[in-house]
């Protein structure tokens, strides 16, 4: 099949990639000359473990291709798919859905014969039916149907959760768009993959409560957390203690700094501002947005206290700035709300992320940029571990000590385990768990 993916982000990059891996062509299109020139090339604009082989393999077998030119995608396309930005608008966290808007105005006047256009982007409930009236007043002689087509891609996986999916939801309300879609994903089909179709509103809304759900998950393990370090309990034994309940599940219980990223901290103001658009307040999602954003600048507190109660004058390590490993997306990450809370404070700060640091050095100033983790513990107050890349699990304690002025660490994502932290001689403080003091 034919496949246009109007967007070249995270998510239309991923997933149009996927779609030509499965054996389709696919054009993938963006108005950024620079970001067409370097996919031209064989560069990619993010970091996702995988995702440049399988670029590089499908471009050379001619399924895969990159332009700037919409019309030319459109009209010889099967389907159209809009993967374009939905960030939250300021003032009242609604999405903004202009760019979505804007590429349905071009994908009408491009289209020509029967065309499937599919939100891939993740929309409010009621965005299709306005795409399918944009398309409609610009075309109304087309022939067209508009679907929704959510993604549940995680940064740092999008490969594997595109290839081998927990499901694939569909709003499609005729059976040629169901057989159409049907066709996309015939791979999945073939291994037995559930592929729910639905309404299309139903489907929008399925992408936000179970992000929703999610960050509440994360929200509520966090909470647990506090409660933890005053009543002197492990968190990781409670998240297990729940977690093994199979109606709960243990995924997302996992107590840290609190969620960021490029979906759940937007999506979940989108749902409470959906919520209060339609008069059904969503009162445990209201909530969860409040605790989150406390959370974050809780953490730095966190370092101030394992620091004595000041970090005027003194330096801080940090390792870890992106919102979670095996991505350099630095959006809504944790890092941009404690550290500069810390230089706030009085602290320098010495930084080390193995792939956001170019992104970081967009959003954070006054920052020394290090090398590795040992380079950024010289001569530090104090280690931090704020994001849990793997080669943060093995660190070499005896070293960091000899680099730092005094043993203290504070692990944010409790990677390590206290009992041996104070066999290294540290001074350790993690999340929801008793403290170890040197």
């Amino acid at each position: 099949m034919r496949v246009a993916m109007i967007g070249t982000g995270y998510v239309g990059l991923v997933s149009g990639t996927c779609f030509s891996e499965f054996g389709h062509t696919v054009v993938c299109v963006d108005k950024n000359p620079d970001r067409i020139g370097s996919l031209q090339r064989g560069e990619i604009p993010i970091f996702e473990p995988g995702l440049d082989d399988l670029v590089t393999r499908n471009v050379k077998a001619g399924r895969l291709s990159f332009t700037q030119d919409v019309k030319a995608a459109v009209k010889e396309a099967d389907a159209v798919f809009i993967a374009v930005g939905t960030p939250s608008r300021r003032g009242d966290g609604e999405a903004d859905l202009s760019y979505v808007y804007a590429a349905a105005k071009e994908i009408a006047e491009a289209i020509e014969g029967y065309t499937l256009v599919v939100t891939k982007s993740t929309v409010p409930v009621g965005t299709g039916r306005q795409v399918e009236r944009i398309i409609r007043e610009t075309r109304p002689n087309g022939e067209f149907e508009v679907a929704s087509n959510p993604e549940f891609l995680r940064e740092g996986a999008a490969i594997e959760d595109f290839m081998r999916p927990d499901r694939v939801v569909c709003g499609a309300e005729s059976d040629r768009a169901r057989e159409l879609l049907r066709q996309l994903y015939r791979p999945l089909y073939l291994n037995e993959t559930p592929i729910l179709f639905t309404a299309l509103e139903t489907a929008e809304l399925i992408k936000y409560a179970a992000n929703a759900f999610l960050a509440t998950k994360i929200t509520f393990i966090n909470e647990i957390a506090d409660l933890c370090e005053k009543v002197n309990v492990n968190v990781q034994d409670v998240a297990r203690g729940i977690g093994l309940d199979g109606r709960i599940g243990g995924k997302f219980l996992h107590a840290g700094p609190g969620y960021g990223g490029s979906c759940f901290p937007k999506d979940t103001q989108a749902l409470v501002a959906t919520g209060r658009k339609f008069d059904a307040p969503l009162r445990i999602v209201e909530t969860v947005v409040e605790i989150n954003d406390i959370r974050k600048r809780r953490m730095a507190e966190k370092v101030i206290e394992a620091c004595g109660g000041n970090v005027k004058g003194k330096t801080v390590a940090v390792l870890g700035l992106t919102f979670k490993p095996e991505t350099d997306d630095m959006r809504d990450s944790p890092s941009l709300e404690i550290l500069p809370a810390l230089q706030a404070a009085g602290a320098t700060i010495r930084a080390f992320d193995p792939e956001g640091m170019n992104e970081a050095k967009k959003l954070l100033q006054d920052i020394v940029w290090c090398a590795d983790s040992y380079d950024a513990a010289k001569g530090a107050d104090v280690l931090v571990i704020i994001t849990e890349w793997n080669q943060f699990r093995a660190l070499d304690m005896a070293r960091l000590k000899s680099l730092l002025k005094q043993p203290v660490l504070v692990d944010l994502r409790n990677i390590y385990k206290p009992t041996e932290m104070r066999q290294a001689g540290f001074s350790y403080y993690s999340v929801g768990r008793p403290a170890v003091r040197a």
